[in-house]
């Protein structure tokens, strides 16, 4: 088996560039490690040994905060962007059921990459889509569509990165996007 190559990680400023290159306006952005203070993720209550779902809800956390409230009946989706999803996690059930040993419950739950999203959907009352993808540019591609099919306002596009490499650091970076003319309801010009 080949060891894990580093991966390409878009930070706050390459991400926020993306999105207004793919025709999104960013309402708001944010990243890990963003300051010296950002050593070690916070812990996230009810997810376990991995450092992804941690991850996914700090940033998230830091874009909406940043953005200009959004009316009451705004709905805001959410897009996970990750390249290889929580390996930390993967990694532990593979162990274990190669082993024959028990998979511990919470450890199998958060294996799923989107398993946070419900979290990030409960904590900030979002009411949109949820999408987990592979690559930068998918996720785009999916909050554009999410906007323009009127199935959102804004979408909130996470983009994480755990280590998996000697001396590689956790990454993450979001944006809260909207369409340039906002969100194409049925009945507008734009629909």
């Amino acid at each position: 088996m080949r060891p894990p190559v580093p991966q390409a990680y878009p930070g706050p400023d390459a991400l926020t560039a993306a999105a207004v290159a793919a025709g999104l306006v960013v309402r708001a952005c944010a990243g890990w490690p963003e300051t010296p203070a950002d050593d070690r993720v916070p812990p996230l209550a009810g997810f376990i040994e991995s450092t992804f779902s941690p991850l996914v809800a700090q940033v998230a956390g830091r874009a909406l905060s940043r953005r200009d409230e959004p009316p009451r009946d705004q709905v805001t989706a959410l897009v996970i962007v990750t390249a290889l999803g929580d390996v930390t996690s993967a990694t532990r059930v593979a162990a274990a059921v190669d082993a024959g040993t028990r998979v511990p419950p919470l450890l199998f739950f958060q294996s799923v990459p989107n398993s946070v999203a419900g979290y990030v959907a409960a904590r900030w009352h979002l009411t949109g889509p949820v999408a987990c993808v592979t690559g930068t540019a998918a996720g785009l591609a999916v909050a554009a569509i999410q906007i323009q099919d009127a199935e959102a306002d804004e979408v909130l596009v996470v983009r994480v990165d755990v280590a998996v490499t000697d001396g590689d650091r956790d990454r993450a970076a979001a944006v809260v996007v909207t369409g340039p003319t906002g969100r194409n309801r049925p009945g507008t010009a734009e629909s």
